[in-house]
Formats: structure tokens, C-alpha cells, sequence
């Protein structure tokens, strides 16, 4: 075992959930603190500009998440490989799980990229909403590929207990994309604006940085894994295995997609303030799901180890208390964000009237 990787196999269950799951929730908020970012430049813009990020995010969403299965199944066996002390496997996962999220996302970003055009007019959405939200489907399209390199780095890392290294590199990006966000939308000097596809620009940028990042760690091997290059080989056993460990959980997040799909395509045919008021509304709705997903992630690493070392009672354990806390943080968060959305709305979103 590298010093940097962690193990969860002993001592008390909730302080192993609280040490793991507190870095991975605080991670997720940031992440969905792109959107958000996005969300209240652009709002600066106007209702057609937030519309046209609004009906875009979904379409990205569902290729995303077609592709995400790969980065689960990989965090899931490296969990298992470290609860075995299995390191050498440890990181031929890595290698292998690098391979097929990149390969993956560049078909994937391709067809989508090549595709947006009739995804949009599929959805109807107005003249006025179009051609800003074809920019920024084609720019997320093209950032397709660092997206999905970044959240395979966080899931294999997340898989053997290591979650600072991803939470700072995550903080510095949200931090670097909330300070270039008004830069590339507004513009600055001589530079002119981009509007809503300098939005999508400075995501592309940011993930970019956090994807190079992730690999170079990778290949430093500092931080419990280290990529080697005879492990980038195709091993074809494993892909059948990661594939078939990850079909279920891209099928459910398609799924979850293709429902903020529908659900747009609904919303459409209300007018572009509606279409606004909806992404702003989705996007909040993403924060409050936050602490539960991060919470199933914890879990994932801890029943994975656990699994791995042989300790079934502890992981039938781990999963009954996550359950209750994760009942019961949901409930608090929603009620939570609910009334801080109604409070500071017209603060937040001054040109967008509900």
C-alpha cells in the first residue's frame, strides 16, 4: 500500500463516513458551483441567454452520464483491490479505466458535438435561445473528454480513501472559473465579451487545468496510484468486467437525464422565461441532491474496501447508517435551500421574473 492510500476496515463506522464522505460532499459542491457560476453571470445577460445554458446543460448531461459507468466500475474495483492489498491491480485499473474513459468521451463528445443542431431542434426551443445555445453545446462538447478524464481521476482516487488532492485542485478551478466567467462573458478592456459561449469557454478552460492536473498526479504516482505504460495495454477481461460493473449505473443516470430532457422539451413550449426560470430551478434542485450523492460515494469506498478485505458485516453496517443519514441530511438541505431561494431570488437572478 502507497503511504497516501487509505483504509476504512476497522474503528468506528461514523467517524470513516464523517473523514471520507465530508471531503467527496464538499467536492461535489463546488463542482455544481460551475453551473451555478454560470447561471448567475450569464443572468446578467437576460432570460434568452439563461435559457439557452438552461436547455443545453440536460442534452450535455445524458452524454456524460452515458459514459460515467466506466469511472464508477473503476472506482469500485480499486476500492476492492486496496482492501485486499492488491496494488499492482490497483493501478492497472487506473491504466485500464484511463484508456476507456478517454476513448469513450472522444466518441461521445463527437457525436455530440456533430449532433447538437438537432437536438436543439428537436426541443423547439426559440430563434432567440438558439444560436447561444449551440455555441455552448458545442464548446461543453468539445470539454467532453476533460470532464470525463477529471472524474475518473476523482473516482479511482476516491476508491482508494484519498479525497484531499481532489478537493483542492477542485477548489482552485471553481475559483479560477468564477474569476474568468465575467471575464470571457462581459470581456475586459480590448478583449469584447463572448456572452453565453464565454461562459462555456472558461468551464472549458478550468476543466481542462483539473484534468491535466489528475494525470500528471497519475503519472507521479505520489498519491497511492501510479500509471505505468505497460498497463495502458488493452486488457480485455477487464473491460468486460468494468463494462458490465458500470452498465447499471450509466443506465441510471441516462435515465435521470433523459427525464431533464422531457422535462425541457415541456418547458420549451412555454417561452424563454420559463425555459430560464426551469435550468435555475434544476440547478438548485442538482444542490440539494448533493450531500446524498456524496454520502453514496463514501459508501461505495468503504463497502468496496471492506468487500475487498472480507469484512462483510462491516459493509452491511456502513450501508444501514449511511441510509439514515442520508434520510435525514436531505431533508434538512432541501428545506435549507428553499427558503434561501425564495429570500435572495431577485438578488440572484434580477432579470429573470417568476
Amino acid at each position: 500500500m502507497t503511504p497516501s492510500g487509505q483504509l476504512y476496515l476497522q474503528g468506528s463506522i461514523a467517524k470513516s463516513l464523517l473523514k471520507l464522505g465530508i471531503p467527496i460532499i464538499l467536492i461535489n459542491i463546488l463542482q455544481s458551483a460551475y453551473q451555478l457560476t454560470d447561471a448567475f453571470w450569464v443572468g446578467r445577460l437576460g432570460a434568452a441567454q439563461v435559457a439557452a445554458v438552461s436547455i443545453s446543460t440536460p442534452i450535455t448531461f445524458l452524454v456524460i452520464a452515458i459514459g460515467s459507468g466506466l469511472a464508477m466500475a473503476g472506482a469500485i474495483l480499486s476500492a476492492q483491490y486496496m482492501g485486499a492489498g492488491q496494488q499492482d491491480k490497483v493501478n492497472h485499473v487506473a491504466a485500464q479505466t484511463v484508456l476507456m474513459v478517454a476513448f469513450t468521451a472522444l466518441v461521445l463528445g463527437l457525436l455530440g458535438y456533430i449532433l447538437s443542431p438537432y437536438f436543439l431542434k428537436l426541443l423547439g426551443v426559440e430563434q432567440a435561445v438558439y444560436s447561444d445555445a449551440l455555441k455552448f453545446m458545442h464548446v461543453s462538447f468539445i470539454g467532453v473528454i476533460f470532464v470525463f478524464i477529471y472524474a475518473m481521476f476523482q473516482s479511482l482516487m476516491r476508491g482508494i480513501g484519498q479525497t484531499k488532492v481532489p478537493l483542492i485542485i477542485v477548489s482552485t478551478t471553481v475559483l479560477l472559473n468564477f474569476i474568468l466567467d465575467p471575464l470571457f462573458i462581459f470581456g475586459y478592456g480590448r478583449f469584447e465579451g463572448l456572452g453565453v459561449m464565454g461562459a462555456a469557454l472558461a468551464t472549458l478552460v478550468t476543466q481542462s487545468l483539473a484534468a491535466l492536473a489528475g494525470i500528471i498526479i497519475f503519472l507521479r504516482g505520489r498519491h497511492g496510484i501510479q500509471l505505468q505504460l505497460k498497463s495502458f495495454y488493452p486488457d480485455w477481461q477487464y473491460m468486460k468486467r468494468a463494462f458490465f460493473l458500470g452498465a447499471p449505473g450509466s443506465i441510471e443516470l441516462s435515465t435521470r437525464a433523459f427525464g431533464l430532457i422531457i422535462m425541457s422539451f415541456l418547458v420549451a413550449s412555454f417561452g424563454t422565461v420559463t425555459i430560464a426560470a426551469y435550468g435555475v430551478g434544476s440547478n438548485i434542485l442538482q444542490m440539494v441532491m448533493i450531500p446524498a450523492m456524496g454520502l453514496s460515494m463514501a459508501v461505495s469506498t468503504l463497502v468496496g474496501q471492506n468487500m475487498g478485505a472480507g469484512n462483510i458485516k462491516r459493509a452491511e453496517q456502513i450501508t444501514k447508517l449511511a441510509s439514515m443519514w442520508g434520510l435525514i441530511g436531505l431533508s434538512f438541505v432541501g428545506v435549507l435551500l428553499t427558503c434561501m431561494l425564495i429570500r435572495w431570488w431577485h438578488f440572484l437572478f434580477p432579470k429573470i421574473t417568476v
